[in-house]
């Protein structure tokens, strides 16, 4: 069975590993799942990431969620865009999350990035997700 939102289901599914302390989640491969977990691991949120294939002609990806002192390095990850409400913003009005505490990450036309590498490549488009 599909999913309507396969982002959305990683995200809940790094929160909800994160609220019971687990180390490692495995979610479906996409090339853009892979993309979010880049910035993610960029960032400092997750420690790291690897694909495997489990089938013929179906990957997963392994996902090292990151502690520091037993406390999770993401407090709070939302989905801002959702399949019925599609969440668009120029170049100039790009959100800051939490006064710049946390990333919001965008999707734009030259690819995923978070809002400060969107402000600085001056470019909009859907805002996906919050973490901080």
């Amino acid at each position: 069975m599909s999913m309507s939102d396969p982002i959305a289901d990683m995200l809940t599914r790094i929160r909800n590993a994160l609220m019971v302390g687990k180390k490692k989640i495995e979610v479906p491969a996409s090339k853009l799942k892979k993309s979010l977990l880049q910035i993610f691991k960029e960032q400092g949120y997750i420690t790291g990431f690897s694909e495997r294939q489990i089938k013929e002609n179906i990957f997963v990806i392994d996902v090292k969620l990151k502690y520091y002192e037993g406390r999770p390095a993401i407090f709070e990850i939302s989905k801002v865009t959702r399949p019925g409400r599609r969440v668009y913003t120029e170049s100039t009005n790009l959100p800051q999350v939490k006064g710049g505490l946390g990333v919001a990450i965008i999707s734009t036309s030259k690819g995923l990035m978070t809002d400060a590498q969107a402000r600085q490549a001056n470019v909009g488009g859907e805002v996906l997700c919050y973490v901080y």
